[in-house]
């Protein structure tokens, strides 16, 4: 499924780009991906507007300076490396409170458990490209940059 998500990410600029459901099932058909992937991407990305719905009444850009506490099912289901994201993303100013709940709400809709770092990069990467945020390019290159793929100097 997140194949499927990053493909619309890379190939969309926008969301608002994307063409209708069913047009785009066929394009993500004809690229190669399954059915049942693409079924679930296009759910995935369903259950992302109707998050941003349900947020939308608060500035989504608007930055915050509160804390968030993490239930016990949200720290077993993220893990410590997806929350350390989304607090790197908060302090880097990326992520909003009410953005930062869309993302986790994304995360805990995945099948993974704990949400691994490259997933919740996609999902992180996901949520601001639906929003349309400009990210800073140092944020936006950890993101996009596995550990692999990091220059050191």
């Amino acid at each position: 499924m997140f194949e499927v998500l990053v493909y619309l990410y890379h190939n969309y600029y926008t969301p608002q780009a994307c063409p209708a459901a069913d047009v785009l099932a066929r394009r993500l058909a004809a690229a190669g991906f399954e059915h049942d992937d693409i079924d679930d991407a296009l759910s995935w990305l369903m259950g992302l507007a109707q998050s941003t719905e349900t947020f939308g009444e608060f500035p989504l850009t608007e930055l915050s300076n509160g804390q968030r506490f993490y239930t016990d099912e949200e720290q077993q289901r993220l893990g410590v490396e997806a929350i350390g994201l989304i607090m790197f993303l908060e302090e880097g100013q990326a992520l909003s409170a009410p953005l930062r709940e869309i993302l986790i709400e994304r995360a805990m809709a995945s099948q993974e458990s704990p949400v691994s770092l490259e997933t919740m990069k996609i999902i992180a990467l996901l949520v601001l490209w639906s929003q349309e945020i400009e990210v800073d390019h140092l944020i936006m290159e950890e993101l996009i940059l596995g550990e692999g793929d990091r220059q050191t100097h």
